[in-house]
């Protein structure tokens, strides 16, 4: 009894970890937002720069143009709830990403297709339980650990460093059902916008691979702002 007693007194310090991803997903998720990024990728031997632009509605539409380097400009991705086009100016083609390719590298970053097809709610994909706090570059967090209740889904757990005054995750590691750790990101540059706070920079490292990960940059980004629908059409690929 005195120990069942010393362990709800434990856990009665935490908040509701559901809660806590709740506020995550009011943070980082929107009806829909316009941005422009850079992913700079640093390989064994070299490192180079992407830039893009998305636009995204909800979780199931995603568009994406490369405007850099030169050779990549004018690639096309969109994004049709669970299905990935590209197109290649340089064969004209447009090809579908499915199954086995959804893993594969994108652009030989630490990023997969399936990290950037990944934009739905935490709430709608997990449980969570708080496991403890620890600082993270002087930021008081929650450590909190996610297990997957969908079987579809990239990574089956999770492990994040969340912030405790401003509910954005700090530092996260995604794993796969066997435990293997796969992938481990940064989060940082944290700033206020429209009544949200929201990483501009985001470290991704793939831990199965050398290389010293890839930067995500966000250089600007528009929340819920007009977009229209056909460029969440297959058309659009070729325009």
């Amino acid at each position: 009894m005195i120990f069942i007693t010393c362990y709800c007194g434990l856990n009665a310090q935490y908040p509701d970890a559901r809660k806590i991803i709740e506020s995550i997903d009011q943070n980082m998720s929107s009806e829909n937002r316009v941005f422009s990024s850079s992913m700079i990728i640093h390989g064994r031997r070299t490192t180079h720069t992407v830039k893009l632009k998305t636009w995204t509605a909800g979780e199931d539409k995603s568009f994406t143009e490369y405007l850099f380097p030169v050779r990549e400009q004018g690639t096309k991705m969109l994004k049709l709830e669970d299905q990935l086009w590209i197109y290649s100016p340089s064969t004209d083609r447009i090809i579908q990403i499915a199954g086995h390719m959804l893993r594969q590298s994108v652009m030989g970053s630490d990023l997969s297709y399936e990290d950037l097809m990944e934009d739905s709610k935490l709430t709608d994909q997990y449980n969570a339980r708080i496991t403890g706090t620890e600082t993270v570059d002087g930021h008081q967090c929650w450590v909190i650990e996610l297990t997957a209740f969908v079987t579809e889904i990239a990574y089956h757990g999770k492990k994040l460093w969340v912030d405790q005054k401003r509910n954005i995750p700090l530092r996260e590691e995604m794993y796969a059902k066997s435990g293997t750790l796969l992938k481990r990101t940064e989060l940082s540059d944290i700033q206020r916008i429209n009544e949200r706070w929201y990483p501009k920079k985001i470290v991704f490292r793939d831990m199965l691979k050398d290389g010293d990960g890839t930067e995500f940059i966000i250089e600007d980004i528009e929340f819920n702002v007009p977009i229209e629908d056909y460029i969440f059409s297959k058309a659009s690929l070729k325009k």
